[in-house]
């Protein structure tokens, strides 16, 4: 089976910091998808010959991309301190070092990056392009859609901000580039294509809360790519955050996915307004329906507003407020485009009759 894993890189100076696969493609707060469709639901990238993109390209060259944004993509270094079992000796205190990228979001010295990047670190450097480094705080972080946003305070000079572009705007087949610190190695752009959009990805441990609407390319992304930024060719606009590979090798195999810029800005915005990230809820664990279109429920956290609205286990929704419903990546994304509090009714197919089920979604953080 592939194994989803975050891109964050153990500094070789360090003990290595091993991060866990992201398994499965969970909705638990949105919705969950089920072992059925987990090889598709999955995060981020991998390689495709760059002349390819260059072949397909009708915007600016990538030479010209490259000298636009690698001044604002940063590599991120941060420190960690864990606890490790020494058997006799008992628990004690190790040091760590990992490695990531991001970029920079605005005049005011914002960053963005993954949260896993800055996981458990107590001590944040950033780098820019001409070597000058900054420290930086950590002003908040999402969890469940594995974004994190920090601060720093340099001169106007070292900040040259990215736009971010419209993920919705993106079809399979346009050309992407990745810029990032695979390996350590700062400014290091790959180039690709859109390989599928829409996919269900989930966050990493412990959250694995489903990110919905996640970019898949076959641009290369590798450990340290974590964090920086996905780019359309046609636009030079940010269109996603490189976050996870799929692969059995751990490294980069040809599949992989971003988080998607629509999700970037309403989450960057809320932590740094100084507001509560909040994420609509319903509470199951998904799959495609076996032998017809719609998101098969396999199972309903009890308490839960699917759980106190009456869906039930072996339900398969066909429409939510009357939209098409075809599988579970479309449930997700269902889910996610609605807020706390929102009440929809679902469509959904029981022992061969249609039911009509109102739902008010609740909130995860």
């Amino acid at each position: 089976m592939n194994r989803q894993r975050t891109l964050r890189r153990a500094a070789p100076i360090a003990a290595a910091l091993v991060l866990g696969a992201g398994a499965g493609a969970g909705i638990y707060a949105g919705v969950d998808t089920g072992s059925n469709h987990a090889a598709e639901t999955t995060t981020v990238v991998s390689s495709v010959p760059a002349q390819a993109a260059v072949q397909t390209t009708t915007g600016p060259s990538l030479t010209q991309i490259y000298k636009d944004a690698t001044p604002g993509v940063v590599d991120i270094t941060v420190n960690t301190t864990t606890t490790v079992d020494n058997g006799f000796f008992g628990p004690q205190q190790q040091q760590g070092q990992a490695e990531g990228s991001g970029f920079v979001y605005d005049d005011a010295g914002h960053i963005i990056t993954n949260a896993h990047v800055v996981d458990g670190a107590t001590a944040i450097k950033v780098r820019f392009k001409d070597g000058t480094t900054a420290k930086a705080t950590l002003v908040g972080k999402d969890v469940s859609s594995d974004l994190a946003v920090l601060k720093v305070d340099a001169p106007p000079s070292e900040l040259h901000p990215l736009s971010l572009g419209d993920s919705s705007a993106i079809e399979p087949g346009d050309s992407v580039v990745a810029i990032g610190s695979p390996f350590g190695l700062a400014e290091t752009m790959t180039a690709g294509i859109v390989s599928a959009i829409d996919r269900s990805i989930s966050a990493p441990s412990p959250s694995q809360f489903t990110i919905a609407g996640a970019i898949q390319t076959d641009a290369a992304i590798n450990h340290g790519n974590s964090g920086g930024p996905l780019i359309a060719v046609a636009t030079g606009g940010v269109v996603g955050v490189n976050a996870q590979i799929d692969s059995t090798s751990n490294d980069n195999a040809g599949v992989g996915f971003a988080i998607p810029s629509s999700l970037v800005k309403s989450v960057a915005g809320a932590i740094i307004s100084g507001g509560k990230v909040e994420h609509a809820y319903l509470g199951v664990k998904v799959g495609d329906a076996p032998n017809a279109a719609g998101a098969q429920i396999g199972s309903i956290v009890p308490g839960s507003p699917a759980d106190k609205a009456g869906l039930e286990q072996g339900d398969i929704v066909t429409a939510v407020d009357g939209k098409a419903i075809a599988s579970s990546d479309d449930l997700t994304a269902s889910v996610a485009s609605y807020k706390p509090g929102d009440k929809v009714t679902f469509t959904v197919e029981r022992n061969g009759s249609t039911k009509k089920i109102d739902v008010t979604f609740g909130s995860r953080s």
